[in-house]
């Protein structure tokens, strides 16, 4: 069975102020034609179909676009929904959808129902993981911990115990949106951090042929048998090296696993480019950056007259100015934000503490402002899914 497995469309995300919606129509294009012209059996989506829980109405209407050119070819679908989804949204009119060969899972409660696709072979199941925030599945999952490692390990002892019930030989897909550990993020990914851990150990997902995972926007090979698609567009100046691409995977007889990656068109290039400002106005050797988005970042020493202005004289497309003056870290001058760099909420506040009163939280207070931040991340989610 020959699959084409991609993720993270985030469709009505704008790149900083361009927007995205024709690049993202460029690309669902692409990914018909692949599906047709490598003839793909099934496609498999992993999460984060949308940007935010309520998109707009173009983002939807490309969705839909998306959705009837897919039923239109004859190929199956399953699509799961990530942390960026509304599950419930994304889910609404799953069961009329499955009829046209769609199959959009979304409920926690049946990630041990699959999708059940047939070969010459015998019979492919299709597990629908979708985002499990901690602390909203608990309760269905029966684990004593809301954490990710614990809720997965129970959804995937359900898909295991499922897939023991099938026919010897049943192969098996997951579809999961998470963060596995080995895995290497960007900027533009939301924070899933619970409890401050993030990523979970791969083999969470022991005991099945492949996984298709979501929510890391860099394509990545975790082992052969578990895979990021990656973003198909760049969504942050971070992913300036990625190349996007989509899995085409063969599924064998045996549940071997072969994979190739096809690229995704590519809008424009980024660049990031950094110096004094005369300096990159001058080099030639960024003449080749001259037509991509590019972010800047200028070392001068005082920040120079009119930088954008002078810069989008050479470089038309310059989407993002960033200010970094060489200076040593403990330099009273360096930014409140270059000195909060790469810190967690939690570690923030602790440096808080430590500042305010003379010494850090001891081990139970660190642990009652995990707790703190965790209910406040789980309470924006509910209220933005409750829109």
């Amino acid at each position: 069975m020959r699959l084409l497995h991609t993720s993270d469309w985030h469709l009505g995300r704008a790149f900083h102020r361009v927007n995205m919606l024709g690049a993202q129509s460029e690309f669902v294009g692409h990914l018909v034609t692949t599906v047709r012209e490598h003839a793909v059996d099934a496609v498999v989506v992993s999460g984060d179909v949308y940007d935010r829980a309520v998109p707009p109405l173009a983002a939807v209407e490309l969705f839909d676009d998306a959705l009837h050119r897919l039923a239109d070819l004859g190929v199956p679908t399953v699509m799961i929904s990530g942390n960026h989804d509304s599950a419930r949204r994304l889910g609404v009119g799953a069961g009329l959808i499955d009829r046209a060969g769609i199959h959009l899972r979304t409920d926690p409660a049946a990630v041990g129902t699959p999708v059940v696709l047939t070969d010459t072979h015998g019979d492919v199941a299709f597990y629908g993981v979708p985002y499990l925030e901690p602390a909203l599945v608990r309760d269905e999952f029966a684990v004593e911990k809301a954490a990710h490692e614990t809720v997965l390990a129970a959804a995937m002892d359900r898909v295991r115990a499922d897939l023991a019930t099938r026919a010897r030989g049943t192969r098996s897909v997951v579809l999961a949106h998470a963060f596995v550990t080995g895995g290497l993020a960007s900027d533009s990914e939301r924070d899933i951090t619970v409890g401050g851990v993030a990523a979970v150990p791969a083999a969470v997902f022991d005991g099945v042929d492949y996984v298709a995972l979501g929510h890391l926007h860099g394509s990545q090979t975790i082992t052969e048998r578990v895979r990021y698609a990656g973003s198909p567009l760049a969504y942050s100046f971070s992913e300036a090296d990625h190349r996007k691409s989509m899995w085409l995977l063969d599924l064998d007889a045996d549940g071997s696993v072969t994979a190739e990656r096809v690229d995704c068109p590519v809008p424009r290039p980024l660049a990031r480019i950094r110096g004094t400002l005369d300096h990159l106005l001058a080099d030639p050797g960024l003449a080749h950056h001259e037509d991509a988005w590019v972010e800047a970042t200028l070392t001068d020493p005082v920040r120079p007259a009119d930088p954008m202005a002078r810069l989008t004289e050479r470089f038309p497309h310059t989407l993002s100015l960033v200010f970094a003056p060489e200076r040593a870290d403990d330099d009273p001058q360096v930014s409140y934000a270059r000195r909060l760099a790469g810190r967690s909420d939690q570690q923030i506040a602790q440096d808080f503490v430590a500042h305010v009163r003379g010494a850090g939280p001891d081990p139970r207070e660190a642990a009652v402002l995990g707790e703190a931040f965790d209910a406040a991340r789980a309470d924006a989610t509910v209220r933005e899914v409750a829109r």
